[in-house]
C-alpha cells in the first residue's frame, strides 16, 4: 500500500512539472508571438498611412508641377508665335498652368518626404521660378515690339526652366529620386518585417501545439476529456495565424500596385513631347491611387481584434492550466 502511494506520488508530481512546463511554454509563445504580431501588423498599416498621405501626393505633386510649369512655357512660346502676345499677353492657358504649378509647389511643401533636404530644394526653386516670371513677364508683354529682346528674354526664361543642375526641372528630378526611394521603402515589406511576421507565425505554431499537447496531457493523466479554456485559446490562435496575415497580405498588395502606379507617373512626367496627355494620365492615375490607398474598414478594426485576441490567448491557458493545478490536481493527476 505505501509503495502504491508513492508511486501515485511520483507521477503526480511528474504530471504536475509537465503542466507547469505546458503552461511556461504557452505564457512565453504567446507574448512572443503576439508581441511580433502587433508590431509587424501596425507597421504595415503605418505605411499604407504615410503613402496614403504623404508619399503619393509628394511623387503626383512633384510629376504634376513639372508637367505645369513645361506646360505652361510651351503655352507662352505658342502665344509668341501666333502673335496673340501683343493683345493678351502670355496667354490664358499659361496662367492657369502657372498657377497650377505654383498650387502644386504650395502643397509639396507640406507633404514632401525628403525632410529638410527637400525643403531646401523647394525654397531653392520658387526662387529660381520668380526669376522665370521675371523674364517670361517681359518676353511676352512688354518686348512684344522688339524681336531680339524678346527672344533673349524667352531663352533666358527657358534655361531658368531647364538647365541642367540648377534650372527648376532637374531641381525637381532630384527632389524626386529622393522621393521615389523613400517610397519604395516605405511600401516594400523589408527583411526586418518579414523577420517579425516569421517569428510571430512561428511563436503561433509554438503555442497551438502546446495546447494540444495540452488537451492531450489533461486527457490522459488528469482525467478530463475536454477543457474548454484551452480549446477556446486553441481556436483563437488559429484565427490569429490566418486573419492578420491575410489583412496585412491585402494591405500589402495595395502597397505594390501603389508603387507601380507612382513609377509610372514618374516615367510619364518624363514625357516632355507630349506634355497635354502626359498630363491628363498623371491625373487620371493620381485619382485611381487615391481610391486604391483607402483603407478599408475591416482593415483596421483587424489590429484592435488582434490585440483582444491575444490577451485572451495568454490568458486562458492561465485559467485553463491553472485551474488544473490548483483546483483538482492532486486527486485527478496520475
Amino acid at each position: 500500500m505505501t509503495r502504491l502511494l508513492r508511486a501515485r506520488r511520483r507521477t503526480g508530481s511528474r504530471t504536475r512539472r509537465l503542466l507547469e512546463l505546458h503552461l511556461l511554454v504557452a505564457v512565453f509563445s504567446a507574448l512572443l508571438s503576439m508581441t511580433a504580431l502587433l508590431v509587424s501588423y501596425r507597421e504595415v498599416q503605418n505605411a499604407a498611412g504615410e503613402m496614403r498621405t504623404h508619399a503619393a501626393p509628394a511623387v503626383q505633386g512633384v510629376a504634376s508641377t513639372q508637367l505645369a510649369l513645361l506646360r505652361a512655357h510651351r503655352e507662352a512660346v505658342t502665344s509668341v508665335d501666333h502673335g496673340i502676345d501683343r493683345v493678351v499677353g502670355a496667354g490664358a492657358r499659361y496662367e492657369a498652368q502657372l498657377a497650377a504649378a505654383n498650387q502644386g509647389l504650395s502643397r509639396l511643401s507640406d507633404v514632401q518626404i525628403d525632410g529638410a533636404r527637400g525643403r531646401g530644394i523647394l525654397e531653392t526653386v520658387n526662387g529660381v521660378l520668380t526669376s522665370y516670371s521675371g523674364s517670361i513677364t517681359p518676353g511676352t508683354a512688354k518686348y512684344v515690339d522688339d524681336e531680339l529682346m524678346q527672344a533673349q528674354k524667352l531663352a533666358e526664361a527657358k534655361r531658368q526652366l531647364d538647365r541642367p543642375g540648377t534650372g527648376v526641372v532637374p531641381r525637381l528630378d532630384v527632389l524626386q529620386q529622393h522621393q521615389m526611394r523613400r517610397m519604395t521603402r516605405i511600401s516594400t515589406l523589408g527583411p526586418l518585417q518579414r523577420t517579425g511576421w516569421a517569428v510571430a507565425e512561428l511563436g503561433l505554431l509554438v503555442l497551438a501545439l502546446t495546447l494540444l499537447s495540452a488537451l492531450r496531457l489533461l486527457r490522459t493523466r488528469c482525467g478530463r476529456s475536454l477543457e474548454p479554456w484551452l480549446l477556446t485559446a486553441l481556436l483563437l490562435t488559429a484565427a490569429l495565424a490566418v486573419l492578420p496575415l491575410r489583412a496585412t497580405a491585402a494591405t500589402q498588395e495595395r502597397l505594390d500596385g501603389a508603387r507601380h502606379a507612382l513609377t509610372a507617373i514618374d516615367e510619364r512626367a518624363a514625357d516632355h513631347d507630349r506634355l497635354a496627355e502626359a498630363q491628363s494620365y498623371v491625373t487620371r492615375t493620381s485619382l485611381d491611387l487615391r481610391d486604391r490607398l483607402a483603407a478599408e474598414s475591416w482593415q483596421s478594426w483587424t489590429y484592435y481584434g488582434a490585440l483582444g485576441a491575444g490577451a485572451l490567448v495568454l490568458l486562458l491557458p492561465v485559467a485553463g492550466l491553472g485551474r488544473r493545478l490548483t483546483a483538482d490536481y492532486y486527486w485527478r493527476a496520475g
